[in-house]
């Protein structure tokens, strides 16, 4: 099954999304601004995304510099604040298995289709 951590008012969310709707494969939506990931999911998004945890992450929000992290934050710190303010999830981010990737650009996600 195929999960897409979308956020509704995002273009490239959207256009992933319709992607993967057009594939024609079972797929389940989450809201992750709505239903935010616990710290131990985004453990798991980052071991099937396989890519470091910053760029998960995005450090470009206001709120990443409110709360004083940096790009060379702890992992468990930048995980913590992730699941208190999802805002900083980079998006969309689209699991299948143990495998992940992340839709910028939307195309990307063909990988896992």
């Amino acid at each position: 099954m195929i999960t897409i951590w979308h956020n509704p008012r995002c273009s490239k969310s959207r256009q992933t999304l319709a992607l993967v709707e057009a594939s024609g494969q079972p797929f389940a939506v989450r809201k992750y601004l709505e239903d935010a990931p616990s710290p131990d999911e985004l453990d798991a998004a980052q071991v099937a995304l396989a890519l470091p945890a910053i760029d998960m992450l995005r450090p470009s929000e206001s709120r990443f510099k409110e709360l004083g992290l940096s790009r060379e934050a702890p992992q468990a710190e930048l995980f913590a604040a992730a699941a208190a303010y999802p805002i900083l999830i980079e998006r969309p981010i689209v699991l299948r298995g143990d495998k992940g990737i992340i839709g910028r650009p939307p195309e990307a996600v063909q990988a896992l289709l």
